[in-house]
């Protein structure tokens, strides 16, 4: 059915006849804005590349972490998801909307000077957040890693960017709320939902805080956030731009509009539902794994509607497809949304999941999403926008097209080889030999996997290649046409009574209502988050007592923070699930009760070394010394960065109290006034690691940050171990 109730779908108004009196206002769309957006776009699209790029590299040639601490992959990796996520897609979604919604409303944005802020403001958060992420400051939660200021910043703007989209909203010249705009409200609403809550934390620095959870509740709390940042700040949003660009690219009305109302409010109210499914097998309480599962595979019907609803928009456009690089783009946009959230439900699945978690499949899968569904959609919304406000046509269409083909060979060979690894690394993890014994060390499976690591990168640079070709094709357009800042339109205005004539759909109420939107929205996606995380604040039973788990000492807390500086979970998980392999390899599978400490949790989501949930007491202080020092010298062929620096900073033992304090805020049960006496204990602790050190000839200060990392290592997964022991001799 096709949706012929869309109103905006020419650029211009049409022509009034002479003979009506119906008042016509006469306004300017912003174009402005919409062109400082796609230029910043374009610019973090090729910085956040570029660092994905080297982290690609630094995985197959150590060398190419330079042995400084900024430039490790630790370090890079998250500058690398947040540019690309908050700074390139984000510029895209604010490009997208600023040019579309005023279009839609037949408004100008409520306020330009809510806009310069909303743009400043938002590149100033991302200046930011690579300053303090290749320094070293991250909560170590991924797609959260910023630190409590940006937090603060990051709310600031978001307010000001939905006050600007709630105040042209209001002001509209059309009755109802297209499509688009139902996308960009849920979107909006939820982010800041989920910011908000995932936020919370204890600053005991300017720069440095705790979260506010801890263990399990963080890890559940952290991927609620994390899947559904993806679904609200990758896919809703983009959803929204799918629906009002591709329509516009084929000049062809949306295929049907009762889908449309179908797929947004099952998209939005089953997505929130589905984070527990990054946990699977995890300490995690089974019936919130279940639920995640449940949940994902619902997802499929919702998610399938949506790129079903924009692929038939092309019925009778296929000719148009195949000249148009814009339309290509778009179609394998929508094409790799529908690949991602079909394999998205599959991955959810607990037989396929214990497979693919914390594999390069994951990371393949991702790419998935990124490279085809947000990278190709934004390349085809900035072909069309450019020449549309600078009033000029592209400046080479085979050019265009060249970067589509480029950019499409790059996808495959990208990710093609990750889901190879992902398979070689399962299988290898898994295998036994026939007198029961593994048959492959850990760091075999990575050597194994570097060829595919190789073969990635290439596919990465081509693709980055076509971003290049892009910055040429829109450099020249822009030279050969005039930015219309103010592009003049007219349209009648809202009458204060809207009269309706004949049947109306149901939803046409709620269409006319952005406010009762806003709230139907948030308590569409409220619902889920409540019911899965309150439980486990509330019932005890979720997280049971180990009486053996004792808060970190001080020396240990300060390792723990230079643990999570440096990004070693990026790399190494600390989950151990109950699987035959998993137990023979690294030791007793992970309890809940474990982690009831750790603010933040630091169960990983990729193995690219091994777990170290029972790292400590397995090699001597020396090992961990010397391993980073430099890891080749302990384990041939390790791919792991060196770590030189830690061998001669110091840690600040001038905040030790402060993060005493800070725990014990968090319940942490350390004894009152202990933050006065905390570095002595340190600084004992340090003198027995130091001297255990000299017996291997290596000198070390008692307070050097290789010292305290060595004292966490060392503590890691230790706990359990003393529970057994006192379990086993109360059996005896």
């Amino acid at each position: 059915m096709l949706d012929i109730t869309t109103t905006e779908f020419e650029e211009l108004p049409k022509p009034r006849e002479k003979k009506t009196a119906i008042k016509v206002d006469r306004f300017y769309y912003d174009n402005d804005i919409v062109k400082m957006f796609a230029y910043a776009t374009i610019i973090w699209g090729v910085v956040g590349m570029l660092a994905g790029l080297l982290a690609s590299i630094q995985l197959f040639f150590p060398s190419a972490n330079f042995d400084h601490a900024p430039t490790t992959f630790g370090r890079v990796r998250p500058v690398h998801t947040n540019a690309v996520i908050f700074a390139f897609v984000g510029n895209g979604i604010f490009m997208g909307v600023y040019y579309s919604l005023q279009r839609l409303c037949k408004a100008r944005m409520f306020n330009d000077k809510l806009s310069k802020f909303h743009f400043w403001g938002w590149q100033l958060i991302i200046v930011a957040a690579a300053i303090t992420l290749l320094a070293g400051y991250t909560t170590g939660k991924e797609y959260a890693e910023l630190e409590w200021p940006i937090d603060i910043a990051i709310t600031v703007v978001w307010v000001a960017f939905g006050v600007n989209m709630f105040g042209t909203i209001i002001k509209r010249r059309e009755s109802h709320l297209y499509v688009a705009i139902w996308f960009y409200i849920a979107t909006w609403v939820t982010v800041a939902m989920l910011h908000i809550v995932n936020s919370f934390e204890i600053p005991f620095t300017f720069l440095k805080s705790y979260s506010w959870y801890a263990g399990v509740q963080d890890a559940l709390v952290q991927w609620w956030y994390g899947h559904n940042a993806v679904a609200f700040f990758l896919t809703t949003p983009y959803l929204g731009l799918m629906y009002y660009f591709l329509p516009k690219a084929a000049n062809r009305p949306v295929y049907s509009y009762r889908l449309s109302i179908i797929h947004f409010w099952a998209l939005i109210f089953i997505y929130i539902w589905a984070g527990p499914h990054h946990l699977l097998y995890t300490a995690l309480p089974d019936w919130a794994q279940s639920l995640g599962v449940v949940f994902s595979v619902m997802l499929i019907a919702p998610s399938w509607g949506g790129m079903l609803n924009g692929l038939f928009t092309l019925r009778g456009a296929w000719d148009k497809v195949r000249e148009d690089p814009i339309l290509k783009f778009m179609v394998v946009a929508v094409t790799c949304y529908g690949m991602a959230t079909f394999e998205g439900p599959l991955l959810s699945l607990k037989n396929v999941n214990a497979v693919a978690h914390y594999t390069d499949w994951i990371i393949a899968h991702v790419h998935i999403g990124a490279l085809g569904w947000n990278g190709f959609l934004t390349f085809g919304v900035i072909y069309w926008i450019i020449p549309k406000i600078f009033k000029t046509n592209i400046y080479s269409k085979k050019l265009a097209n060249t970067h589509f083909w480029v950019g499409t060979i790059g996808i495959v060979l990208y990710a093609v080889p990750l889901y190879w690894a992902g398979f070689t690394q399962s299988m290898m993890w898994k295998t036994f030999t026939e007198e029961g014994q593994l048959k492959f060390q850990f760091l075999e499976t990575v050597t194994n996997i570097l060829p595919m690591y190789m073969t990635r990168s290439v596919g990465g640079t081509l693709y980055l290649a076509g971003v290049f070709i892009m910055v040429y094709n829109v450099y020249k357009t822009v030279a050969a046409g005039s930015l219309v800042a103010n592009e003049v339109a007219e349209a009648a205005p809202l009458p204060k009574v809207i009269e309706t004539h004949g049947k109306q759909h149901w939803h046409r109420w709620i269409e006319r209502r952005p406010v009762q939107m806003l709230v139907f929205s948030l308590v569409a996606v409220g619902i889920g988050g409540i019911l899965e995380i309150v439980p486990t604040f509330l019932i005890k039973s979720n997280i049971p007592t180990i009486t053996s788990v004792k808060p970190y000492t001080p020396l240990e807390l300060q390792g723990r923070d230079i643990y999570v500086r440096e990004g070693c979970y990026t790399c190494h998980s600390q989950m151990i699930r109950p699987f035959r392999d998993e137990v023979a390899r690294y030791g007793e599978y992970s309890k809940a009760g474990e982690f009831v400490y750790d603010h933040p949790f630091q169960w990983g989501s990729k193995r690219t070394g091994p777990d170290l949930a029972r790292i400590g007491g397995k090699y001597p202080d020396s090992w961990h010394y010397n391993h980073m020092l430099d890891p080749r010298i302990m384990s041939p062929g390790s791919i792991m960065p060196s770590y030189p620096w830690l061998l001669d900073d110091k840690v600040d033992t001038s905040i030790t109290g402060a993060k005493i304090r800070a725990m014990q805020t968090l319940g942490v049960p350390y004894p009152a006034g202990y933050d006065k006496v905390a570095n002595a204990d340190l600084i004992a602790q340090g003198n027995k690691i130091k001297a255990s050190l000299k017996k291997d000839k290596l000198q070390a200060s008692n307070t050097s940050e290789i010292v305290a990392l060595i004292a966490y290592l060392q503590r890691v997964g230790t706990d359990i171990k003393a529970e057994s022991k006192q379990q086993t001799a109360s059996i005896r």
